[in-house]
C-alpha cells in the first residue's frame, strides 16, 4: 500500500499536476487577498485578519480537488490497468485509501505555503501579532478535513467513469452540493429545528464551527463519517467490476 502511495504523490508531482495545482491555489487566493480591490483584499481591509484566507479557499478547492482526484481510477479504467492493478496483493480498500491519502496528502501541501499570508499578517498587525490565533489554526484544521472530504468525493467520482472529464463535472457537484447544497436548502425551503438538521447535514456548517477555534467531536465526527461513506461507495463501485 505504501509503495502504491508514493508511485501516486511521483505521478501527481512527476506530471506537473501536484505543482499546477499548487500553483493555482497559491495564485488565485494570493490576488484575492493581495492585489484585487475587493471585500477579501487586506491592505484595503485595514484590520489584521486572513478570514478571506478561509473564506475563499473552499471555492477554490471545489474546482482544484476533482481536477487531482478526477484521473484516480478513471484513468486506470480507461488505460485498462485497473485490472491489472487489482491483481496485486493489495485489496481493494487499500488501493483506495492508497490513492485517497495521496490526495489528502497534496492539498496539504497546497495550504503549507499560505503560511506565508499568515506570518505577512502577522506582522503588518498593529502592534505586531495583533491575530486570534486559535480561530486561525481551528479554520486551518478545518479547511484539511474539507479538503480531505473533497478528496474522497473526488476518488467516488472517478471510480464511476472512464471519462475524466464527466468524473470531474460530478465531483465538481456533489462538492458543491455537500458545502452549499444544505446550506440553500435551510435558507430558502426549510426552518426551524427541521431546517437546522438539513443544515447540519452540509460541510459547510461544520468547517464554520471549527473555524471559531473551538474542535467539536460532533464536528470531527462528521467529518470522518461523510469520508468514511464515500470511500465505502467507492469500494462499492470497485467491487460492482466483478457483478
Amino acid at each position: 500500500m505504501f509503495t502504491l502511495f508514493k508511485k501516486e504523490i511521483n505521478g501527481f508531482l512527476n506530471a506537473l499536476i501536484g505543482y499546477i495545482v499548487i500553483i493555482v491555489f497559491l495564485l488565485v487566493i494570493g490576488l484575492f487577498l493581495w492585489v484585487l480591490p475587493l471585500e477579501f483584499n487586506l491592505l484595503d481591509f485595514g484590520y489584521a485578519s486572513i478570514d478571506g484566507l478561509f473564506l475563499l479557499s473552499p471555492f477554490v478547492f471545489l474546482f482544484l480537488i476533482p481536477a487531482i482526484t478526477m484521473r484516480s481510477f478513471a484513468d486506470e479504467r480507461k488505460s485498462g490497468t485497473l485490472e491489472l492493478l487489482m491483481t496485486q496483493p493489495l485489496t481493494d480498500l487499500q488501493v483506495i485509501l492508497a490513492k485517497y491519502l495521496s490526495g489528502v496528502v497534496l492539498v496539504i501541501f497546497s495550504l503549507l505555503p499560505t503560511l506565508i499570508f499568515f506570518f505577512s499578517v502577522y506582522k503588518l498587525g498593529l502592534p505586531p501579532g495583533n491575530l486570534d490565533i486559535g480561530g486561525m489554526w481551528g479554520s486551518y484544521i478545518g479547511l484539511i478535513f474539507l479538503g480531505a472530504s473533497f478528496v474522497a468525493i473526488g476518488i467516488f467520482a472517478s471510480s464511476i467513469s472512464d471519462n475524466q472529464v464527466v468524473s470531474f463535472i460530478i465531483a465538481v457537484f456533489l462538492c458543491a452540493f455537500f458545502y452549499m447544497g444544505f446550506e440553500l436548502i435551510y435558507t430558502f425551503i426549510l426552518s426551524g429545528k427541521t431546517g437546522l438538521m438539513v443544515q447540519s447535514l452540509g460541510i459547510n456548517a461544520h468547517y464554520s464551527s471549527i473555524s471559531r477555534g473551538v474542535i467539536d467531536t460532533r464536528d470531527l465526527i462528521y467529518f470522518l463519517s461523510i469520508t468514511g461513506f464515500f470511500i465505502l461507495l467507492t469500494k462499492l463501485s470497485l467491487e460492482s467490476r466483478k457483478w
